[in-house]
């Protein structure tokens, strides 16, 4: 995956100034299209000596496959789809050892699986409708992406239809899923229960849902239940505004706010940029994961974003503590000049030392202040 750095090395290019502007300029990258990454890891769940167990979950920005299928035949995915032989699986050739080698990969599927045409009329003059076939839903099931959060704004492209459609699709391949009213329920090692809850906010933070004077009162609510339920509770929010580089004032609030309800982890989304994590009360905090698979467009103005990975220890007794992060930056693509959809770890040092760079510039003040590539 990543080659490790020299000290050296490490030190001088974390030297090398970074703009306050937070946006990362592209780079000349040396990589093949596709990268072979299959090499031997340790099993995904560590037995420790004391009977503890430790657990790696791996979380990843915003999955965006298919496209408008009133006007299929003109994408450039579906066209790249053909190429690959209608085999969907080219999409995650370069990242499929990294998820395999977890306990649990959770993304944001930011889409439909349906094959309707319809279209409401709040979303008829939208640029981007997405959707795919439910046919191709073998993408998380043959690439160990085990859950989705489903709370974001284009998970209703289609209607209620389609949105009912995308979770059969989900539910019959044994995917997880969550919403705010779904709590997605995955199992390790068949007693450690972990709940995965997710929220749109975007303008949503102030406005009464579900009985409740406004969406922090739901979402602390409904966090502080479920950990009397499960030992590990993650919770997914769709949140801030595009192109941001680092969260605004209601997200710190609302991140913070479910940490302190019991959250054990806290993803953001929907900037499409990557943003700082924050280490809040021992528990991370994700701001947004920027895109991971995206087919929204074939030449985002950035296409740099990182895969985050931590690991939990379990005791016998079932208490459950952080044991750390890691982080592997990546292109959304394999080529440099455009978009191919293929996710893939970056291997060029001094792009990854701009990206580190770049995260804790922008999180001066709040966010943590290494991002390691490694395990400690």
């Amino acid at each position: 995956m990543i080659k490790r750095m020299t000290a050296f090395l490490l030190v001088f290019l974390l030297l090398i100034p970074v703009s306050a502007s937070m946006e990362l300029e592209e780079e000349e990258i040396s990589i093949v299209e596709y990268l072979d990454l299959s090499e031997e890891e340790e099993a995904a769940t560590i037995s420790e000596p004391d009977g503890s167990r430790i657990i790696t979950i791996t979380c990843t920005g915003d999955f965006t496959i298919g496209g408008d299928n009133r006007k299929r035949k003109e994408q450039s995915f579906y066209k790249k789809l053909k190429s690959a032989g209608d085999d969907i699986n080219f999409t995650m050739a370069n990242v499929r050892d990294i998820l395999k080698n977890d306990n649990l990969t959770l993304v944001n599927f930011e889409g439909t699986f349906t094959d309707t045409k319809y279209v409401p009329d709040s979303k008829k003059d939208n640029s981007f409708i997405f959707n795919i076939s439910p046919g191709y839903v073998n993408v998380l099931t043959d690439n160990y992406i085990e859950a989705v959060s489903l709370a974001n704004n284009h998970v209703m492209d289609h209607g209620e239809e389609g949105y009912e459609e995308t979770k059969d699709t989900l539910r019959n391949a044994g995917i997880v899923f969550s919403t705010a009213e779904d709590i997605g329920e995955f199992t390790v090692d068949g007693d450690i229960r972990i709940g995965m809850i997710s929220y749109l906010c975007i303008d949503l933070y102030d406005k009464p849902v579900g009985g409740y004077d406004n969406l922090y009162d739901k979402v602390a609510a409904d966090i502080a239940a479920m950990k009397k339920e499960y030992d590990i509770v993650i919770v997914s929010f769709h949140w801030g505004y595009e192109k941001d580089y680092k969260p605004r004032d209601r997200q710190k609030k609302m991140g913070r706010l479910a940490v302190d309800s019991g959250a054990d982890l806290v993803i953001g989304h929907h900037s499409h940029r990557m943003n700082p994590i924050e280490e809040y009360n021992g528990v991370y905090i994700c701001y947004s994961l920027g895109n991971f698979c995206f087919s929204g467009h074939n030449k985002p103005d950035d296409m740099n974003s990182f895969i985050f990975q931590t690991r939990f220890r379990i005791s016998d007794t079932h208490e459950v503590s952080n044991v750390g992060f890691r982080i592997v930056p990546i292109r959304i693509t394999s080529v440099k000049d455009y978009n191919n959809y293929i996710p893939t770890p970056i291997t060029d040092q001094m792009q990854i030392v701009r990206i580190l760079n770049t995260l804790k510039e922008n999180g001066k003040g709040f966010g943590v202040s290494e991002y390691p590539l490694e395990w400690e």
